[in-house]
């Protein structure tokens, strides 16, 4: 029988509660039947994310691959209609899927990441160039990112009365005016939605793939704002973070092909809603105390860099 990792375990049943500890409980009688139905045995150490499991697998055919499967949640119910339609474009192939047991046999990408990569332009680059391969016309059916304009736009307007900040007031204007340019008129491309070094993985058939869509449909700049927000730390250690954070904007724009200022604007929109959730939820390397604090403030002023035009 397959251990499910001791930390997934105890992450999900701290964030679902008795849900969570009951499809903890059934995981490894799942994962047993999925690797007999797809004809797969375990071939490596079960590794984790912060939702799902990934087992590393051999099929029949002594082929390799990767069996995820992950607690079902609405955030997961597209990353295989994502996968499909890219059919190893950019991200990991689409071997087999089990929508109602939120699970997929996927090719399997080395546990290295994008995030390893010491050299920032290059990290910004390699993302840039998977954002172009994922840019394709996207198929019906997924969650258009238009459709969240308005409750984002609403929760921009809610945290900047609630919270405490020391954002200016042009700033959250900045971001509310980036939803409304940017947010209700998108075209019909298919979009990562989580793009950052961390979801790019060393592969063998290509140097670098996707993992860990969202399937999304909208404006491929969007990603160019999960990518910066994902770069926080290293721009926090940067010697001029303004400086540095136009650099990431600049490069993933060029290596996109995408509007620099679209890109812009959805980093500023990005940046300001981090800003807010910090406060309401803590960020992952900091839920409390001086760090959190340190990083509020940080998250501040990207926010006011990014409002200003370079």
């Amino acid at each position: 029988m397959i251990e499910v990792p001791e930390a997934f375990a105890r992450g999900t049943v701290g964030r679902e509660g008795e849900p969570g500890a009951a499809w903890v409980a059934a995981l490894p009688g799942l994962l047993e039947e999925l690797l007999e139905g797809w004809g797969c045995v375990p071939d490596g150490a079960v590794m984790h994310g912060g939702v799902g499991v990934i087992v590393p697998v051999r099929r029949r055919a002594g082929a390799t691959a990767a069996l995820k499967v992950s607690f079902p949640h609405p955030g997961n119910v597209h990353e295989p209609d994502a996968f499909a339609a890219w059919d190893g474009r950019g991200a990991v192939s689409l071997h087999e899927r089990d929508d109602q047991r939120f699970a997929m046999l996927l090719e399997r990408a080395r546990p290295t990441t994008l995030a390893t990569v010491e050299d920032g332009d290059e990290v910004v680059a390699v993302a840039g160039r998977i954002s172009l391969r994922l840019a394709v016309p996207a198929p019906a059916g997924l969650p258009r990112l238009r459709d969240q304009a308005g409750d984002w736009e609403r929760e921009l307007r809610t945290d900047s009365v609630e919270l405490p900040h020391t954002m200016p007031a042009r700033v959250v204007d900045a971001a509310v005016a980036a939803v409304r340019e940017l947010g209700r008129e998108q075209p019909e491309t298919l979009v990562h939605g989580d793009l950052h070094p961390g979801n790019i993985l060393r592969a063998d058939r290509e140097p670098w793939l996707a993992v860990d869509p969202k399937g999304y449909v909208g404006d491929p700049a969007y990603d160019g704002g999960t990518l910066l927000k994902a770069r926080a730390l290293t721009l926090l250690e940067a010697d001029d973070p303004r400086r540095a954070a136009y650099r990431v904007l600049d490069v993933f724009a060029e290596t996109a092909e995408l509007d620099r200022e679209r890109v812009q604007g959805w980093a500023c929109f990005h940046a300001v809603r981090a800003a807010f959730w910090g406060r309401r939820h803590g960020f992952r390397m900091a839920r409390g105390g001086e760090v959190l604090d340190r990083l509020t403030v940080f998250a501040d002023r990207l926010a006011e860099a990014l409002t200003d035009r370079p």
